[in-house]
């Protein structure tokens, strides 16, 4: 497989809205490039549902497969087990599952590949980490200062593995009143702003709460619903951001 593009998406916490951005930000790449997303969250795999792909995964010649999804392809655990079914693994043997996804997948040729890793910094977030060898890390946080504070290590953590392309993007900065049009602040928007500018990182965005994406991710539906709309047209533009600067980091 040859991909040209890796990013990482991860959370110092859960609940902060990791997978759906990871699954924005591949809509957004999609339109640009052949994409595929990892879901390396091996206990809590849900990009898949979100996303409306329902096909198993399967083998072939000691390689998985892709399921393909609007274009995007995807590997997910939550695409083997049954539905319901916990991950009651120890450490090592979901690292195993990690580094298995990272390595034994058959992409074929990419521009894209995002990889949506566990919340926190265990093994399995590290594994991804040092192994998916990433070209650039996107944190997700909200404005909430618990969050904050984990995005914080988030950033350290990226740092001291040698990722050098770190963004901060804030989800669920504010709702937009769909009768008024006026954006009522959450959470207290614009701080994940004020943490990139004090950690001298990359502040990438900010994503407002929309009340359609939550149900319509609920119903696999959540690629349609990004299309030709507001929310979709902030996707592609991050996107295009990220691809802007990678590759400026690596022109001569």
């Amino acid at each position: 497989s040859k991909i040209r593009w890796r990013i990482i998406v991860y959370s110092g916490k859960g609940g902060v809205g990791k997978s759906t951005i990871s699954a924005g930000l591949a809509y957004g790449f999609s339109k640009i490039g052949k994409t595929g997303i990892l879901d390396a969250d091996v206990t809590g795999p849900n990009i898949f549902k979100m996303i409306g792909a329902m096909e198993p995964l399967y083998g072939e010649n000691e390689e998985i497969i892709p399921v393909e999804i609007k274009g995007i392809k995807l590997v997910s655990l939550g695409l083997i087990l049954p539905e319901g079914q916990p991950v009651i693994w120890r450490g090592p043997l979901r690292t195993t599952a990690v580094r298995q996804f990272i390595k034994d997948v058959r992409w074929g040729d990419l521009d894209f590949l995002v990889a949506d890793l566990p919340p926190g910094t265990g093994d399995e977030a590290i594994t991804a980490l040092t192994d998916f060898e990433p070209h650039a890390a996107v944190i997700v946080t909200t404005p909430q200062k618990i969050a904050l504070m984990d995005a914080q290590r988030s950033i350290v953590m990226a740092r001291n593995l040698g990722i050098k392309n770190i963004y901060l993007i804030e989800n669920m900065s504010f709702l937009r009143c769909p009768q008024c049009g006026h954006e009522i602040d959450l959470y207290g928007r614009g701080r994940a702003r004020e943490l990139a500018e004090k950690m001298n990182t990359n502040f990438i965005g900010e994503v407002p709460l929309v009340p359609e994406l939550i149900k319509a991710s609920d119903e696999g539906r959540l690629l349609e619903t990004l299309e030709n709309t507001e929310l979709g047209s902030l996707f592609q533009e991050i996107s295009r951001k990220i691809i802007d600067d990678l590759e400026k980091s690596t022109s001569p």
